[in-house]
């Protein structure tokens, strides 16, 4: 580690003593953004194309099952539509809807939930979009053949992503695809990123040096972090091998990153935003075409409207999260009302004989309700199918102790031996959660939000995690699709937080498709 901190300040003074003009900085940095927009221009090129290829699969395989004709009619303007030319028509329109949903941006291309989630919302807009078009023409295609057709193309553009995302991710593991990273912060904040990036390798970032930094309080300005001990143990133990230390300046810093090829200036901690410290840092790096990123808490969100106005000398920025407006409450209302109506009229083939084999197996109660927390902090009282012996609760605390769960939000065991059979049987195809529709019904519970804590669990949040409570709890959400009970602690309260600050109807429906998945994979369901 010392060697790579001598060499940094080594080349830092060569460059005071012959610096470089801004024309040629600028010209390096050109030539960086040309290498950069050519790989991108290429891969997103690449899969634009394969997305129209599916498309035009999918569709022309449905035409052909269902046996239409090699032409429409257009009875509007009395001319006929070649199937082809309105294949090719379509998968541009195809492709086009998924470029505004965001499905090319370079953060989201190696990544898999977000991917699906904007396939979809991409393959619904095309959908309104085909079947507007198709009213305007007037042409001979049934609705339901349009849905096939777009419900096909869907699935083979998922299909073909997940292939694809196979081959960028192993790229980015060899540097390709992938934005060089200069990380900044304290030595343990960068340990932290390290460890995040060293995770998330769907993302595009890849770590080419650190720059340890300090907050001087008696001065109120940001320093270089001396303590290169601590940085070489985060490094060591977040990423597994040394990387390049730049010491941190005021003046000379950026120049550094742009010999090394950067293109992204990640800050762990440390930097405060909208401080005096962080803005004249952002604009010196943003300078020379150095793109900022900021590692911020699960609380942060990325879906706030933020507008900014200047008035009078000073700069007022707001702030709002669309969703919370009053027409989608009404909308997620009503979503919830539906939804819950038909679910429980057509699952009465399954909760009537699951409910007579409960009955039959000890005699006891068929349904359980328990008291649990609801939309910001309200009790409330929840139904589900009896899937324990009739003292659970009493051996609830027993347990708890003897796995070393006191202290969890969470209590989960495998082989937990309150579970009865039938129990058994129903919570592995999660049957025993079918009756809290009810709930969602009368407006206790959402079809989806965070699970509804315990009384118990609620009273030890913390303040970061009580704000899961300022939704309305859900029958499924991000904790039951991404693992259930295999996740850590962590990891559930994470994904409960983050869907607080970016939940929409769109993304409700989505996590809806990944329950059928995650309950047909059995995955952490015990």
């Amino acid at each position: 580690m010392g060697v790579n901190a001598e060499w940094t300040r080594k080349a830092a003074d060569d460059r005071v003593d012959s610096p470089r003009s801004v024309e040629q900085l600028i010209d390096i940095r050109q030539q960086q953004l040309s290498h950069v927009l050519y790989w991108r221009f290429y891969v997103n090129l690449a899969l634009m194309l394969v997305d129209a290829a599916m498309f035009i699969i999918a569709g022309a395989t449905v035409l052909l099952v269902l046996g239409q004709p090699n032409s429409f009619m257009s009875y509007q303007f009395g001319f006929r539509v070649n199937v082809t030319v309105y294949m090719c028509i379509a998968a541009a329109l195809y492709v086009l809807c998924l470029q505004k949903s965001g499905i090319y941006h370079r953060h989201v291309m190696g990544d898999g939930y977000q991917i699906n989630t904007l396939l979809f919302k991409g393959a619904v807009e095309c959908w309104v979009l085909l079947c507007a078009l198709n009213f305007a023409l007037n042409l001979d295609l049934w609705l339901s053949t349009l849905t096939y057709m777009l419900a096909a193309a869907w699935l083979l553009t998922v299909l073909s992503r997940a292939v694809s995302r196979v081959f960028i991710t192993r790229g980015r593991r060899k540097g390709e695809y992938a934005y060089g990273t200069v990380v900044v912060g304290s030595p343990e904040g960068i340990g932290r990123t390290l460890k995040f990036l060293a995770r998330r390798q769907q993302l595009n970032y890849r770590p080419v040096a650190v720059c340890p930094i300090r907050f001087n309080k008696a001065e109120g300005r940001i320093e270089r972090e001396t303590n290169l001990d601590t940085l070489n143990d985060e490094m060591a133990a977040n990423w597994g091998s040394a990387l390049p230390v730049l010491e941190y300046d005021d003046y000379h810093l950026a120049e550094r990153m742009v010999d090394m090829h950067a293109q992204t200036v990640m800050i762990s901690d440390v930097f405060k935003r909208y401080s005096d410290n962080y803005n004249i840092f952002s604009v010196r790096m943003e300078s020379l075409g150095l793109e900022v990123a900021m590692v911020a808490s699960v609380a942060d969100t990325s879906g706030h409207e933020i507008t900014i106005r200047s008035i009078q000398g000073t700069t007022i920025i707001t702030q709002r999260l669309a969703q919370y407006s009053p027409a989608n409450r009404i909308v997620k209302r009503v979503f919830d009302l539906v939804v819950s109506s038909l679910a429980i009229v057509c699952s009465l083939i399954v909760t009537v004989p699951v409910a007579i084999a409960i009955k039959l197996t000890d005699g006891g109660p068929v349904f359980y309700t328990q008291t649990r927390i609801g939309l910001r902090g309200k009790p409330f009282q929840m139904i589900k199918f009896r899937s324990m012996v009739t003292n659970a609760d009493e051996l609830k605390a027993k347990l708890a102790e003897e796995t070393g769960q006191e202290d969890r939000f969470i209590f989960k065991m495998k082989d937990d031996p309150r579970i009865t059979k039938v129990g058994k049987f129903i919570r592995r195809f999660s049957i025993d959660e079918l009756p809290q529709f009810l709930n969602v019904f009368k407006g206790d519970m959402s079809v989806v939000g965070p699970r509804p804590p315990l009384p118990e669990e609620y009273a030890r949040y913390n303040r970061l995690y009580a704000t899961r409570m300022l939704v309305k709890p859900g029958i499924t959400g991000p904790w039951q699709v991404s693992g259930r009970s295999d996740l850590s602690a962590e990891e559930s309260e994470s994904l409960d937080v983050s869907y607080v600050q970016n939940w929409s109807v769109l993304g409700d429906i989505v996590l809806m498709l990944r329950t059928v998945g995650a309950v047909l994979g059995h995955k952490g369901a015990y």
